[in-house]
């Protein structure tokens, strides 16, 4: 049975993804949703009892491609990184799995949905587990494709689908720059097998070396290793790349908790952690990459701070956690960065199924304006909100306290300047994050009832198919962090008993201002955006990427086709190119078909004619002389 173990744990969710399919329409949905179920928890089971019995090696499932020095196989590679990975990534996916079977139960397409949901896990698999990067790109160009599936399940709604394609466009710009990284190693080292690309003699042979880019000689490793950052910046929705994230809503919530929490966004920090060794060669690409991370999870943080969708402000606040990592990663500390990966896949998988229980209760309603006083009523989601609030702002002793503070730890350790700014950004990024956690909690279940009479009269809670997985994850949330924290972190930086006080300080200041600010004086609160109206509509904005991409990409394109249409197509190309010339060739044939009479005399006078024609040409040449 141990032998199989890997089996179950890796094709299991392909087998139900087959299932779903195959059944569809042939069985109840119900039977359909309870079938892909068991097979994500035995992907999860089998992957707890191969984490136990943990055991370093590489699964070969198959020989995939043999062409010349390009010698890849289809298969595992099993180490703490990835064994722990694939705990995470089956198991939220399990509970997900589960929930959905209350969340979607009214839904026309159910065997649909649970066959995509099967498939993205299949594909994070694949991509985590893979023992050579060319596995890793087909599961990260297949959780795309799977992410652009669930985001526009709803296919009949436009801004689903407009969401899914957008989605899908921006990872490709991402991608580009991956697929970029991934020809220059291979160039470069001559394999992709990861083993070997980490193997200090591998790793020895980019030392020194450079690449002609556009005329210009460029290290060869920081080429390589900002291409795959462009990558990440893609999939873990950095600042720049991370416009697909939040509309990424429009899907039903279990894909919301599945793309921010587990799978998707979690694959670009993924790679830098894979590829530490290689990235820890470029010191300038690492300082750009640090930046890059404590930028955005500042930005992430400011727009969640006024967003009024409450799924929304979960969005962004993903989007600032992968901030911290990326943040993490850049400064060397890459085992933080995986302990809060771990964390945030927990608590933040509790806060979305918690809001879709929320969803739930009101009749669809996402809008926090439109709530209030729901504590009363749906107290059991209350209770789940406030553990997911607490391991996200990190308040002692929950799972985030450990990982957020061991980030900022690592990063205050660099001992640098550029250190202290980064370390100054995330502490005050920690202050936001529990100012609009408690403002979420305050808008949606505290204060008088702003929901419609009808939508409060049928408010209820989730059924328990819902509950259990919210159970679940809330364990995780509250303890996975104290229990582990040994595991991740090998190495405790020593800093001043300040920094470690700090973040501490930061959270309890975030939550007392949001009472303040939304629960005892909301008029403040008012008046303080009235005044600071310009910053308030530049985070409700979104700092205005969107409008300024709409602008250029989105505007732009359309600008110069209509240019290309109306000046290139019509105005030369069709009088000019194929069009042009058909009707040129129309109107001659046209003119020398009534020379055509069929009359003898016709012709021998044209004959006669063309003799003349030709004597005159040479008498004029004097070609009678």
């Amino acid at each position: 049975m141990a032998h199989y173990l890997p089996y179950y744990a890796f094709f299991s969710p392909l087998v139900g993804f087959f299932i779903a399919i195959l059944l569809n329409k042939r069985v109840s949905d119900r039977l359909v949703q309870w079938l892909s179920c068991s097979f994500m928890g035995i992907a999860a089971v089998a992957s707890i009892f191969l984490f136990i019995a943990f055991k370093t090696t590489t699964l070969t499932f198959w020989q995939w491609i043999d062409v010349d020095s390009l010698n890849m196989t289809f298969g595992m590679m099993m180490d703490r990184t990835s064994l722990t990975m694939m705990v995470m990534v089956n198991v939220v996916s399990a509970l997900i799995h589960i929930y959905s079977v209350g969340y979607m139960s009214h839904d026309a397409s159910i065997p649909r949905f649970m066959a995509y949901l099967s498939l993205f896990t299949f594909f994070m698999l694949s991509l985590i587990m893979a023992p050579n990067l060319v596995q890793l790109f087909l599961g990260w160009e297949g959780v795309g494709l799977a992410s652009y599936l669930l985001i526009g399940f709803w296919f009949h709604k436009p801004s689903a689908n407009s969401a899914a394609i957008k989605a899908f466009v921006v990872n490709r710009v991402g991608d580009a720059g991956l697929v970029v990284g991934l020809a220059a190693l291979f160039f470069m080292t001559q394999t992709l097998d990861l083993q070997r690309i980490l193997e200090p003699s591998t790793l020895g042979l980019l030392s020194g070396k450079t690449f002609l880019f556009f005329g210009y000689s460029v290290d060869a490793v920081s080429l390589i290793c900002m291409a795959l950052f462009l990558g990440v910046m893609g999939k873990s929705a950095q600042i720049g790349l991370h416009v697909w994230l939040p509309d990424a809503m429009e899907g039903p919530t279990p894909v919301s908790a599945l793309i921010h929490a587990a799978t998707m966004v979690t694959a670009g920090v993924y790679l830098l952690i894979r590829l530490h060794p290689l990235f820890e060669m470029a010191v300038s690409v690492q300082h750009f990459i640090a930046w890059v991370g404590g930028v955005t999870c500042f930005f992430a943080a400011t727009v969640a701070l006024v967003q009024e969708d409450i799924k929304r402000v979960i969005a962004y606040s993903t989007c600032s956690q992968l901030g911290y990592m990326v943040m993490a990663a850049g400064m060397g500390g890459v085992d933080a960065a995986f302990f809060h990966l771990i964390t945030h896949a927990f608590f933040k998988a509790l806060l979305f199924l918690g809001a879709g229980a929320v969803i739930h209760a009101l009749s669809d309603e996402q809008n926090m304006e439109k709530m209030g006083g729901l504590y009363r009523r749906i107290p059991f989601t209350y209770a789940m909100m406030w553990i997911g609030n607490l391991a996200l702002a990190g308040i002692p002793f929950f799972s985030g306290f450990y990982s957020k503070d061991s980030i900022l730890v690592a990063t205050y350790a660099g001992g640098t300047a550029q250190a202290k700014m980064l370390f100054g950004i995330g502490l005050f990024v920690a202050f936001l994050t529990a100012l609009y956690s408690w403002r979420l909690l305050i808008k949606v279940f505290h204060g008088s009832p702003r929901a419609d009479e009808h939508v409060m009269a049928h408010i209820h809670e989730a059924p328990w198919v819902m509950r259990v997985p919210l159970i679940c994850l809330a364990l995780g949330a509250t303890f996975l962090g104290f229990m582990t924290e040994d595991f991740f972190i090998h190495h405790h930086a020593s800093v001043p008993s300040w920094v470690l006080q700090a973040p501490i300080i930061a959270a309890l200041l975030g939550v007392g201002a949001a009472y303040f600010f939304f629960f005892t004086k909301p008029h403040v609160a008012f008046n303080l955006t009235r005044h600071l109206k310009y910053l308030y509509l530049f985070a409700l904005n979104k700092w205005f990427f969107d409008k300024i991409y709409s602008k250029i990409f989105v505007q732009g394109s359309l600008e110069l086709g209509t240019i290309l249409w109306q000046r290139g197509d019509l105005l030369t190309i069709d009088r000019l190119g194929p069009n042009g010339l058909a009707s040129l060739v129309t109107r001659i044939s046209t003119a020398f078909k009534q020379l055509q009479t069929g009359y003898l005399y016709h012709y021998a006078f044209a004959m006669m004619v063309g003799l003349m024609s030709v004597l005159l040409y040479l008498w004029v040449q004097g070609g009678f002389y």
